[in-house]
């Protein structure tokens, strides 16, 4: 550990805690998720350590259950947008032809419209449940892997222990999975990082809007919704969650920065 920059520590001590409190939610959070405790809108105390929401419930209970949810959806979908996108984008690249140009045309046909207008057309036509919110945020958002998947392999892919799998006989799957994919990890790695943060803040639009995480369930985007007119009265219970939103996307890219340095430099210290 005393090779790990302070900044990764940092990093992982904080990404650490949110997981451990999402895991054992049930543990840790005072109260269930929609247990009505005290009065709208209550200050901190030493019952209530962060007040009450709009109607009563422990706010500090709200953000941890609504923690365990965001997480989750945002782990989950970032799963299916990076074997879907990388799977796609490494086969596209490896066999080429008019396999490559008709799944790299229909990604720009997706890219080339926005993400969240896309994702509220298709969630106001289907229910809005867990396992439909998952895969409507993980497919829409793996035209990206796909694309980065997709020009790390065509780089790769002219590689001369490339060809020297080609010319032994291997097959195409044996070349992506053994050979280039291998080589891929290090931006890879770094990309996920990136989605999965994107995924946090995309799940959080979704449910601020109302089309995300429905009640009685919480996450962090709905715990804003929820309370964002005690904004005016000087309320943080808004604000909170946002917090938790931002303190996670820090930690998670000090941890996703540090990984990427230390792959490469794995690499390089192999490659020398």
């Amino acid at each position: 550990m005393r090779r790990v920059p302070f900044p990764a520590l940092i990093g992982l001590f904080i990404t650490t805690l949110f997981l451990l409190c999402a895991i054992f939610a049930q543990w840790v959070a005072p109260y269930s998720v929609s247990e009505i405790v005290g009065d709208v809108w209550e200050p901190a105390s030493a019952e209530h350590l962060l007040g009450t929401d709009n109607i009563g419930r422990d706010l500090l209970s709200r953000l941890i259950w609504g923690g365990q949810t965001t997480i989750f959806v945002a782990i989950a979908a970032t799963v299916v947008s990076f074997v879907t996108g990388s799977v796609l984008g490494l086969f596209a690249a490896v066999i080429g032809g008019w396999i490559d140009q008709l799944l790299s045309r229909f990604v720009d046909l997706i890219m080339a419209i926005p993400t969240l207008i896309f994702a509220l057309v298709v969630l106001s036509v289907m229910p809005v449940t867990l396992p439909v919110l998952i895969l409507v945020m993980g497919l829409l958002d793996s035209t990206r892997v796909f694309r980065l998947s997709r020009a790390v392999a065509s780089d790769i892919e002219v590689m001369d222990y490339v060809e020297a799998a080609r010319l032994r006989g291997e097959g195409r799957t044996w070349i992506i999975f053994r050979e280039i994919l291998p080589n891929a990890l290090s931006p890879l790695v770094a990309e996920a990082g990136m989605r999965f943060i994107f995924m946090v803040l995309f799940v959080s639009t979704l449910s601020f809007l109302g089309l995300g995480v429905q009640p009685p369930a919480a996450d962090w985007g709905g715990i804003v919704k929820e309370n964002k007119d005690g904004i005016v009265y000087g309320i943080p219970a808004a604000l909170l969650p946002a917090i938790a939103i931002a303190a996670l996307a820090i930690s998670v890219n000090l941890v996703a920065d540090w990984v990427l340095d230390r792959t490469s430099s794995l690499k390089g210290g192999r490659n020398g």
